[in-house]
């Protein structure tokens, strides 16, 4: 008996014969048709003029640039704390990089010049990603930050080294020749060390390393990759006679990187070779390492190598820039000085409920203190303070309180503190008034009479005052003082 077809799968053979053929059309009609066809790809659509006039705007911009080495430290002092030889060093090598790229573009034989490619060697939280990132944004550059340890040696599984001068490309909101201008930078490169190392384990690190080197130098990336079908169906144009020729490819000459990765055990390293590490009689003498410097001052791209990176890698990095570990006071000092400070975040914050946060000095060291024990650098704070206030932003809203006085026990035990403020809120508005009142006091270095300070209670107590309670309080006491 013969067995009957089930109909479906004759509908299944005949829709993938028909998609097929399908396709098939498609290409032979891409391949054969004119260039109105095209229009309805969606490739993204060029004027010329426009894009003209942005290539001259772009070129402009690079030969403008002015900038001065103490320039850039100088702006940098006001994000990121400490590091001083750190910004003097990337400053240097950040202008010395665009001078040339300005002389190549004014000059037509500019003096001959090595990239000065960067490595940042530092614990995690120390700024190393903000400090580039408030550079680039400073000259006025396409900048784009990842991680060596999402790269493979074949691209297949993980990514493709090419694709960070993609990302660049669209960074530049795809203008190629601004892209060959700007920074990539990749963190966690002391991850893709080679066996050689005795503290990693090898994962392909050296292919990636090679991979990477060739970016480095001088070479040609196409914007899009291989696979893309943006890329097929713009190779099958460029094959017609009347397709206008276009630049699909970044050149990454002039192209800045900088990595930079914590390097563990790398100081160890580094002594070894400057102490000697032989025992018994054979053992070398050298001299003594002095104490208060750190053996990072002494690298040697021996040590690099040593360590687990690819020699000629280690060399397309010529400048090598030590930030180190944030102290307790620089904690307290990013809390206060820093521009966009994560204090600052939480005091607006609590603004928006219309509810006015002080943090006394005590209270920012204790904080420092507590963040300081994470040892992850500045990325602690965040966390600290989220543990600290974490509660007070769920409960006061639905409150009328306005006003919170921070101090070192409300910092220790907040909780406690909270229920005060939900208990009995006027008494601790008042009490915190008072607290801060007598700061001033002692931070102005006067005194002021009881009735005084009763007056500028029920000043401050005034519901019109709510949200200016420490701006009235303080310049109650600049005119006192102008005023005895």
């Amino acid at each position: 008996m013969t067995e009957k077809k089930h109909p479906i799968n004759e509908d299944n053979e005949k829709e993938t014969t028909s998609l097929h053929d399908i396709t098939k059309e498609l290409i032979e009609e891409l391949k054969q048709s004119s260039n109105e066809v095209f229009m309805t790809v969606p490739i993204s659509p060029t004027d010329d003029s426009t894009e003209n006039q942005d290539k001259n705007d772009i070129i402009n911009h690079i030969k403008s640039f002015n900038i001065r080495p103490k320039d850039i430290k100088t702006y940098l002092d006001r994000f990121v704390i400490n590091q001083s030889n750190a910004k003097k060093a990337l400053a240097i090598s950040i202008c010395d990089h665009y001078n040339y790229i300005k002389e190549t573009l004014t000059n037509t034989s500019p003096g001959h010049y090595t990239k000065q490619n960067i490595l940042m060697i530092g614990p995690t939280g120390v700024g190393k990603t903000y400090l580039i990132k408030r550079i680039a944004e400073l000259i006025g550059v396409p900048f784009v930050k990842s991680d060596a340890t999402k790269f493979t040696e074949t691209g297949y599984q993980g990514g493709d080294v090419e694709d960070l001068v993609r990302q660049l490309y669209k960074k530049a909101n795809h203008h190629i020749e601004l892209a060959e201008h700007g920074i990539i930078y990749l963190d966690e490169v002391d991850k893709i060390t080679g066996t050689q190392s005795s503290h990693h384990k090898d994962i392909s690190g050296r292919g990636v390393q090679s991979n990477l080197l060739k970016i480095m130098e001088d070479t040609d990336v196409t914007i899009r990759p291989n696979w893309d079908i943006q890329a097929q169906i713009k190779q099958m144009m460029s094959t017609k006679k009347d397709a206008p020729p276009e630049k699909e490819t970044i050149n990454t000459k002039n192209i800045l990187f900088i990595m930079s990765g914590a390097f563990n055990h790398l100081d160890d390293i580094i002594e070894k070779r400057l102490t000697g590490h032989k025992i018994g009689f054979d053992r070398i003498k050298k001299d003594p390492i002095n104490k208060d410097t750190s053996p990072i001052k002494n690298l040697r791209t021996k040590d690099l190598v040593t360590f687990g990176l690819e020699p000629e890698f280690a060399g397309r990095l010529p400048v090598r820039v030590q930030l180190n570990e944030l102290s307790k006071t620089d904690l307290s000092h990013i809390l206060v000085h820093s521009e966009e400070s994560i204090l600052e975040q939480y005091i607006l914050s609590f603004k928006r409920f219309n509810i006015e946060l002080y943090v006394n000095d005590d209270a920012l060291d204790e904080i420092a203190d507590i963040a300081y024990q994470e040892q992850i650098g500045a990325r602690a704070l965040s966390s600290t303070l989220e543990n600290i206030f974490r509660e007070f932003k769920f409960e006061l809203p639905s409150t009328n309180i306005g006003y919170i006085y921070a101090t070192k026990e409300f910092i220790q035990h907040p909780k406690k503190i909270l229920e005060n403020y939900l208990k009995s809120p006027k008494k601790q508005l008042t009490a915190d008034i008072m607290a801060t009142i007598s700061n001033e006091m002692k931070k102005s270095n006067m005194s002021v009479t009881d009735n005084e300070q009763h007056t500028l209670l029920k000043q401050c107590l005034d519901e019109s005052n709510k949200g200016h309670i420490v701006e009235l309080i303080q310049n109650y006491m600049h005119n006192y003082v102008k005023t005895d």
